[in-house]
């Protein structure tokens, strides 16, 4: 697996990421956390993940020479309380489902560490959909990440977790 830098040209990929797993949630039932309509036919989900490829955040996971995984950091969303020091954000996290279980979601996030941490950034936050089950926090926790705050957007409920890198040195 590689991970190199996104931009406008991976936007219909990872839109059909996204899709994929909208439809695999949808048909599990639960639609709480990005409804049941493919991201590539909302307009405002599109024009969200083209700013993404072009912001300079975009992280792509490829396995053999596929797209297989997206990963996005950049500051915090504007929804979330911001952070009292430095930090990077993870803005968005999505898989390909034909990879689901090969580690892909791991390896972004580890990739963030790492990108955090060359940046003298000792602080990594990401939020995300905190309904359902709950499964999707304890993806994150299982990855190294604590929570910390919870919030609401509307009815959406949300988790922020944080993880925290070792100090820089310099």
């Amino acid at each position: 697996m590689i991970i190199r830098h996104g931009y406008l040209g991976d936007v219909p990929a990872v839109l059909a990421m996204f899709d994929g797993a909208v439809a695999w949630l949808s048909s599990l039932g639960r639609t709480g956390q990005w409804g049941s309509e493919p991201f590539s036919l909302n307009a405002a989900r599109v024009e969200n993940i083209t700013s993404w490829a072009m912001s300079g955040g975009m992280r792509i996971a490829e396995l053999d020479g596929r797209p297989a995984g997206c990963l996005v950091v950049g500051a915090a969303m504007p929804y979330v309380p911001p952070a009292s020091e430095p930090e990077l954000y993870v803005q968005g996290l999505v898989v390909d489902r034909r990879h689901h279980g090969r580690g892909v979601g791991a390896v972004l996030l580890e990739h963030a560490r790492a990108e955090a941490a060359s940046l003298g950034v000792a602080l990594l936050r990401v939020d995300c959909y905190a309904g359902d089950d709950g499964r999707l926090v304890a993806y994150y926790e299982s990855r190294g990440f604590t929570r910390t705050e919870s919030f609401r957007v509307g009815d959406w409920p949300g988790q922020i977790l944080e993880a925290r890198l070792p100090a820089a040195t310099g």
